[in-house]
């Protein structure tokens, strides 16, 4: 993995000599000696599944802190920033992989900003476990069965997430569009249309799944992104991350920021960069 930035880390897996499935599988001894373990928010282009099975600690996903228990599962997707805030006495095997490996239906609807990353696990998440993770430490693992093992597990994982209330298809089809298209438009309208419903419609079937308006889960997907923007390192100004979120100028971005998170974008900055107060300049626009 090749690490950049200070204060939110972006991390790409990089396969190596001895893992070109793009699969590692480590325990939380291996996981304490490495820095990411130590109060490091990270972002990563891969899955992280981690399997407590003994000790207590804490876990932040997305600016949310959950408890590490035994008997649970914690499952980071890809574009998910996370932290270890405290994981000294907690034992167990966790499982980074590549996107790729991960079956859709696991995957189920759009994650983001609704689904918690911790799960109970059950006998059968156990074994699924403990395959894996005797195949991945054979002597010579058999690549189509390390797939198949990834596979079981996610799977199994997924099914013990709570479901959606009423989960639709167009509910999950307007996640997806949202998980796409979120820094371009958050305008209700054009997902109707690219849904081929007409507006009513969709808010009803996302309220019905998420007690939001198809309005209010577009602004919750694109705060959430702000407020991964402003904390990622190097800092972001103001105005870039604006830019990116397809906000026309920082002061409409600003005004948006306050409404749906109860601070500015700059005070959002100083709590999450290790207190850097000063805007940070700038970046070239190519034309």
């Amino acid at each position: 993995m090749v690490k950049n930035g200070q204060e939110i880390r972006s991390l790409c897996y990089a396969p190596s000599a001895a893992t070109p499935l793009g699969l590692e599988v480590l325990t939380f001894d291996q996981l304490r000696t490495m820095p990411v373990a130590h109060g490091q928010v990270v972002r990563g282009d891969f899955h992280v599944l981690a399997h407590c099975t003994t000790g207590t600690g804490r876990l932040t996903v997305d600016f949310v802190t959950r408890d590490l228990v035994p008997g649970t599962v914690a499952w980071v997707r890809p574009g998910w920033t996370h932290r270890w805030d405290d994981i000294t006495t907690v034992d167990g095997h966790l499982m980074l992989c590549r996107p790729e490996l991960v079956p859709a239906a696991a995957v189920g609807h759009a994650p983001a900003p609704s689904t918690p990353p911790l799960s109970p696990a059950d006998l059968l998440t156990d074994l699924a476990f403990e395959h894996l993770v005797r195949e991945y430490a054979a002597v010579a693992p058999v690549e189509s069965i390390l797939r198949h093992l990834v596979s079981a597990l996610t799977l199994r994982v997924a099914a013990a997430l709570p479901a959606p209330a009423a989960a639709t298809d167009l509910f999950d089809r307007f996640a997806r569009l949202t998980e796409r298209y979120h820094t371009e438009t958050r305008e209700v309208s054009w997902y109707a249309a690219q849904l081929g419903y007409s507006p009513r419609t969709l808010t009803r079937a996302v309220h019905l799944t998420t007690g939001r308006s198809a309005k209010q889960y577009l602004n919750d997907r694109v705060a959430l992104e702000a407020k991964r923007l402003l904390a990622q390192a190097p800092p972001l100004p103001t105005a870039t991350c604006a830019r990116r979120l397809g906000f026309e100028d920082a002061a409409n971005f600003t005004k948006f920021f306050r409404t749906h998170t109860g601070t500015t974008p700059t005070r959002f900055r100083r709590a999450n960069t290790n207190g850097v107060v000063e805007e940070p300049v700038e970046e070239p626009v190519l034309v």
